[in-house]
């Protein structure tokens, strides 16, 4: 079966409870419902579920999109907030354990509440893993503050997928042309990879497995740039930065790019691809199902595509 780690999941409680963070902005990713199945109402879990059967979509592994994530300075609003989204999509997940997963959202930035909650997600409602946006309230999230975090998933043998927060990487050269959604998003993905790299996260908390979003950005075809422009002498990194990327595992989002997903396939390998679809963002593109079609279309090898769609994830994930 195909597991999808890269699916949102927005119950109508939470919106309400991010309604009221003081920080939050309109939402970045466009949807809160509407003909979208992405909420808790029966009718939209149907449809999800109609179009997971039809996909070979066995698993969605659960999470909230950009613009979706509790985080404020209001450290008792993000508390309620995430606590509220934790609750829900973890009862979905208990509900129907054998089609939905959940990773656990952080009351960030606010990093002793993060940690009660990371541990009530694990521990107490059964979660998978976590998920952290690109950037917190328009900080890095490898800033020594979150140290706290990556020691306790350390730890743990944690998952953690990374996802854009749609903000552009805060700079006007790409919001005030309105390219947040279609480049500042792959910008996102590549500067949390980068930023880990930097700070020597991935060496100083070697249990914790990431996952960046749609096949890295454009960092695949970076590597041999970094090795060469972004020195291990001169930075005093632990390797060259292109072997630390290729230890982090990537989803496939990626709008049906043949091009993206073979360079991915060959600056990372099959081993660290594994399905992901945005859920249900590209349904305004492309029916569920197109999402995972086309990559058996890219002429990668047959063993590659199955390693890629069937076994990467749940290895991963521990399923």
């Amino acid at each position: 079966m195909i597991v999808d780690v890269h699916a949102h999941y927005h119950p109508r409680a939470y919106a309400e409870a991010l309604a009221k963070l003081p920080s939050r902005g309109a939402s970045a990713s466009g949807f809160a419902g509407g003909r979208q199945p992405v909420t808790d109402e029966d009718a939209h879990v149907h449809t999800r579920l109609e179009m997971m059967d039809e996909a070979g979509v066995g698993l969605q592994v659960l999470s909230p999109a950009a613009g979706w994530a509790p985080y404020s300075e209001d450290e008792s609003a993000a508390v309620a907030a995430a606590s509220i989204g934790n609750d829900l999509t973890a009862e979905l997940a208990a509900r129907m354990p054998e089609r939905f997963k959940a990773l656990v959202s952080l009351p960030l930035p606010h990093v002793d509440a993060s940690l009660r909650e990371l541990r009530r997600g694990l521990d107490e409602l059964g979660m998978i893993g976590v998920n952290i946006h690109c950037s917190v309230l328009n900080r890095p999230v490898v800033e020594p503050e979150f140290l706290p975090i990556y020691a306790e998933l350390d730890r743990r043998d944690a998952v953690v997928l990374f996802h854009p927060t749609g903000n552009g990487i805060c700079s006007p050269l790409v919001t005030d042309f309105g390219l947040n959604a279609a480049v500042g998003t792959s910008l996102e993905d590549t500067l949390v990879a980068l930023h880990l790299i930097a700070r020597k996260i991935p060496a100083q908390f070697p249990n914790i497995t990431f996952i960046v979003p749609h096949l890295g950005g454009p960092i695949a075809m970076l590597l041999e740039r970094l090795d060469n422009q972004f020195s291990m002498a001169q930075r005093e990194l632990p390797e060259p930065p292109s072997v630390t990327a290729r230890r982090f595992y990537y989803d496939t989002v990626g709008h049906g790019s043949h091009a993206a997903l073979l360079c991915a396939w060959k600056a990372f390998g099959a081993d660290h691809l594994l399905p992901g679809s945005d859920f249900p963002v590209l349904l305004n593109f492309e029916t569920y199902a197109r999402t995972f079609a086309w990559i058996r279309e890219a002429g990668l090898p047959d063993d590659d595509v199955e390693q890629i769609l069937e076994r990467t994830a749940p290895s991963v994930l521990g399923l």
